[in-house]
């Protein structure tokens, strides 16, 4: 007995030390445990990542190994990983807008800093090519403070967009600078090698970014609405690119930057990024975190922090160069001071191309473990530093177009640009009668019509049988939808369509009525499948070619009195939802209240701006008196806005995309937990990507028609 307990002991131990699954189990644990509880303990999830890197490895737990098979190659596919979003997340139209100041500026946020941190590096006996290398590091800068910039409603600032473009040009020179200092360190370098380098390097980026933009463009154009295909050419986009770039002897994230910038406008906003992000996000850049934590050495560390003077000396270097490359910035173009900040402030966080340029400079052997740790320093006093400097200086910048400006008061007879159309796709009988009676207030106050939709799902042959049935139920629904329609006094012209996919039916249809508004139901698929996979909703919304109305209706909409619209961005395309709140509160004779949830710690000055912004937006609208004004400070949104909806009768959200800052890993979706806190009825209002300027312009019926 006790030789069988002793042979299945050996085999466990085997088992554990010899099978690499169990690595990839271990971390999946971690990336799913840990992050949820740094957010408990108010802690950044990267932070906390870190440190179960640094318990799991070989000074504590000994659970995982850095030089492990398995370890070695879910990092590094989490390091390509996330030098490919922090491409994929710069927003290109804002780049081209101020292309040349944006060079200018990174011009000198990059060159001030390359020659701080190379004085530093030669400040503490390092090499002329490790220093140039220290100098690299602090030359790049990631925007952490972009949501926030966001939420303030100051992103069309120029300083702001200048600082975003920027961000581009000092990426790819610190990504150059890294790869032939690495290129030098491998021995036996001359000028001819660099001058070869050079070339190679141009002739690889300009087939990267020209060659995958155009291949991409024509690839997404030939597969339509395969997403898996388009998912799978883009993760091929990025992995060839890095194999390129170690073929011509440079770091692969070199070319994992450049695939990000060259995918970038053929993913777009749609569906395909998120999922590439979300994947990127939950699982491989999270596996890269914990690995550099694993190449922390404690005593080491602890070292280096008392021998504080390198560590010092690169934090300090870092804030004074950025600080000056703005002021450089602030004396050529005449920014104000709180612009100067603000560019400061948002160049200031080193976290996704800093961190990743340590870990190959410090594993090619160009940089310390001295240097490593002041890094990790750096990155932890960066990135709480620059927002809470953002969070103070941006407030008061005014954009070259405020996003609260009078829009321009549009009174042309909307039968000249079509009748407002509201298509209701119907399916589920115990949800058309509220949907109806939704569509029928909207319909009666714009003088327009409802078309309710039914989709039956085709078959190879059309004769089959469940095509039939389908048909016959299809009917049944579109024939009670327009029996309703009529009792409540609104035109409806019923429509039943034969489509492969319920979500192309709808689109298509949509785009066949001219419609200007979809009004649908909330879809059942909600979990990690609808997030890897997509749902209908997402499906309707990205192919729209007008506004989506997602309702939850706990009630029926004529008994509703009381609406809340949360407001987080002060930008024109949040006010989506409280002109759609205005249109319904119209009908019903409704109060609507607007409801920002500011920080905690925001200043009454702050809080007086806001007011008197969201007061001027009112004013605009013409909703004196229909709309009370509510700001309350809070540290959860979600928390803030759920008990505050048990109060009203219907929440107005606006739809807005899950957007992720590379280096922020445990970035909280509000509209989800939202969706699951507030017990009742939800309209979630989406805008496709590709109308939004055009709801913006006044081009779109539906703002024609609330206006």
């Amino acid at each position: 007995m006790q030789s069988l307990q002793f042979i299945a002991q050996e085999s466990a131990r085997q088992v554990l030390s010899n099978e690499p699954i169990v690595p990839f189990a271990i971390l999946l644990v971690v990336i799913l445990v840990v992050p949820i509880a740094s957010e408990k303990l108010r802690l950044p999830g990267l932070v906390g990542l870190l440190a179960a890197g640094v318990a799991l490895g070989s000074n504590g737990l000994n659970v995982l190994q850095n030089d492990a098979p398995t370890m070695e190659l879910l990092s590094d596919i989490g390091l390509v990983y996330l030098m490919f979003v922090a491409g994929l997340e710069v927003d290109m139209e804002q780049f081209r807008r101020t292309k040349n100041r944006s060079l200018v500026f990174g011009t000198f946020t990059f060159l001030v800093p390359l020659i701080m941190g190379t004085i530093v590096g030669r400040s503490f006996d390092f090499g002329w090519n490790s220093s140039i290398l220290i100098g690299s590091l602090f030359a790049s800068h990631t925007l952490l403070a972009y949501p926030m910039i966001s939420r303030l409603g100051a992103i069309a600032n120029e300083s702001v967009i200048v600082t975003i473009g920027a961000t581009i040009f000092t990426d790819i020179g610190a990504l150059l600078v890294l790869a032939i200092c690495v290129a030098i360190n491998a021995g036996d370098f001359t000028i001819w090698r660099l001058i070869t380098l050079v070339g190679s390097l141009i002739v690889y980026s300009a087939v990267v970014l020209f060659g995958f933009d155009k291949a991409g463009k024509e690839f997404f154009r030939r597969s339509g609405d395969e997403e898996g295909n388009q998912f799978l050419f883009v993760l091929l986009a990025v992995f060839l690119s890095a194999v390129g770039a170690q073929l011509i002897g440079i770091e692969k994230i070199v070319g994992a930057f450049l695939a990000g910038l060259a995918v970038n406008d053929v993913v777009g906003g749609g569906p395909v990024k998120e999922k590439v992000v979300f994947v990127g996000n939950v699982l491989f850049i999270p596996i890269f975190f914990v690995d550099l934590g694993l190449l922390i050495d404690i005593p080491a560390f602890i070292k280096s922090i008392s021998t504080i003077w390198l560590t010092l000396a690169i934090v300090s270097g870092l804030i004074a160069s950025k600080f000056i490359a703005a002021l450089l910035a602030k004396l050529v173009y005449r920014y104000k001071w709180n612009e100067m900040l603000t560019m400061w402030s948002l160049s200031l966080p080193q976290v996704g191309a800093t961190l990743a340029a340590t870990l190959v400079g410090y594993k090619a052997g160009l940089l310390t473990e001295g240097v490593l740790n002041s890094v990790i320093v750096l990155m932890l006093v960066t990135a709480t530093l620059g927002p809470i400097i953002t969070s103070r200086v941006a407030v008061g910048l005014v954009p070259v177009t405020t996003p609260l400006e009078p829009t321009p008061d549009y009174t042309g007879n909307i039968a000249e640009q079509g009748k407002f159309t509201v298509v209701v796709p119907v399916y589920n009988p115990k949800t058309e009668q509220y949907l109806i009676e939704l569509a029928a207030i909207l319909a009666r106050q714009t003088s327009g019509r409802i078309i309710p939709l039914a989709i039956a799902k085709s078959s190879v042959h059309m004769n089959a049988p469940q095509v039939e049935v389908a048909l016959q139920r299809s009917l049944q629904l579109i024939n009670d939808a327009a029996q309703l329609s009529q009792q409540l006094g609104v035109e409806a012209e019923p429509l039943l369509r034969i489509d492969d996919a319920v979500a192309s039916g709808i689109t298509r249809a949509s785009r066949e009525q001219n419609a200007s508004l979809i009004v649908m139901g909330w879809g059942k698929s909600t979990g990690i499948r609808s997030r890897l996979l997509g749902n209908l909703i997402d499906s309707v919304l990205w192919a729209s070619h007008c506004p989506v109305a997602v309702t939850r209706l706990l009630k029926s909409p004529t008994d509703i009195k009381q609406i809340l619209v949360p407001i987080e961005n002060l930008t024109t395309q949040a006010l989506q939802p409280v002109k759609f709140a205005r249109l319904l509160a119209s009908g019903n004779d409704a109060q609507v209240t607007l409801l920002h949830i500011c920080d905690r710690r925001s200043s009454a000055n702050n809080i007086a701006w806001t007011r008197s912004q969201l007061s001027l937006m009112v004013s605009k609208l013409g909703l004196e008196g229909q709309v009370e004004i509510n700001i309350t400070p809070h540290d959860n949104i979600a928390s803030a806005i759920s008990t505050a909806a048990k109060e009203y009768d219907l929440v107005v959200l606006h739809f807005l995309q899950r957007r992720t800052n590379t280096g922020v890993l445990a970035i909280s979706d509000v509209n989800t937990q939202l969706v699951t806190a507030i017990t009742g009825s939800i309209v979630m209002i989406g805008e496709p990507q590709k109308v939004a300027k055009a709801f913006i312009s006044g081009q779109n019926p539906l703002r024609k028609a609330i206006e």
